[in-house]
């Protein structure tokens, strides 16, 4: 078995995922076993349905087609099987990503589609859809000392009025070709993340092992004139808390099942204590290699205007 620490939660695994931590398994029993198993093409009992999944009370069948199909079962447990000629390895990255992303749903746990950094002792979330950029700036802001915590998934707690928690999560970055050699991160670049596809891994180049209190989410967006209105080309603006509620819905890992599973309340929770823990703010900036060190420097002026330490984390 392979052991990983994602989301805070120790995971026990027959199934290797190259672009993971490895962890030590301890004596403690794990809190999630992914294993190979027969994984069935219809779910008794079904009440809730899409494209690719079926839902039964706390149990969620999805099926990446003509790859892999997983059987999501209580929170705690993911059997997975390969589809036609597909091979684990291929396989590894729907299980652990898409599958383990309905798992923490299930658990009534929230779950952002983000990557996030250290700052100062506290996390910042960059959010956006695929394509949006945010593996790559948390990468580009980890190759200037800034602290890893998460890529792709964040789990946050503490939501009910808490301090709102990051959880670190041991995922590697995942990157394109392209951006690994205009970061130059070619040494610490690793497999691909799916056989063909040239989108490797690449590890970070320091983490935190400790959940750490939020202190901002980002929402990119791309500039797509030479000069915005103020006639800056990165812009940097707080959103207001209805605003916010909308962009942290939208931004959860998987949104159509927050609605699915009654989980509405608990992103206006947490939109609310977002804006508690320092606010959420509309980052627009050219997606250029050449506007990395620009959007950076704005980043850091305005870490420094809202109250986190000046610096690296």
């Amino acid at each position: 078995m392979f052991h990983y620490i994602l989301s805070g939660l120790r995971v026990a695994s027959d199934l290797a995922m190259p672009g993971l931590i490895d962890a030590d398994p301890g004596p403690a029993p794990p809190d999630v076993r992914i294993c190979a198993g027969d994984v069935p093409l219809t779910l008794e009992g079904a009440t809730h349905t899409g494209a690719n999944w079926q839902m039964a009370a706390d149990r969620i069948l999805l099926r990446v087609p003509g790859i892999v199909r997983m059987l999501i079962d209580g929170g705690h447990a993911i059997t997975w099987q390969c589809e036609e000629s597909t091979t684990p390895a291929d396989a590894a990255i729907f299980v652990f990503g898409s599958g383990f992303g309905l798992l923490i749903h299930l658990q009534q746990r929230c779950i952002m589609h983000a990557s996030a950094i250290a700052v100062g002792g506290r996390a910042v979330l960059f959010c956006g859809p695929s394509g949006a950029g945010k593996s790559t700036l948390a990468a580009a802001l980890g190759a200037r000392g800034y602290g890893h915590i998460a890529d792709d998934q964040c789990v946050l707690s503490g939501i009910e009025g808490g301090e709102v928690l990051v959880h670190p999560d041991g995922r590697a970055h995942k990157l394109w070709e392209q951006a690994i050699a205009k970061l130059d991160l070619a040494e610490r670049s690793g497999p691909p993340i799916r056989t063909a596809l040239r989108k490797f891994f690449v590890q970070p180049t320091s983490g935190s092992h400790a959940a750490l209190p939020l202190a901002a989410i980002y929402i990119l967006g791309e500039a797509r004139t030479p000069e915005l209105v103020r006639g800056e080309r990165v812009a940097i603006s707080a959103l207001n808390l209805a605003d916010a509620a909308i962009a942290v819905r939208l931004n959860a890992y998987r949104p159509a099942m927050v609605e699915r599973l009654g989980q509405a309340g608990l992103y206006l929770q947490a939109a609310a204590g977002v804006m508690r823990a320092g606010g959420v703010f509309r980052l627009v900036r050219p997606m250029a290699f050449d506007a990395m060190d620009e959007t950076i420097a704005a980043l850091a002026a305005h870490w420094e205007e809202i109250g986190l330490a000046e610096g690296v984390a």
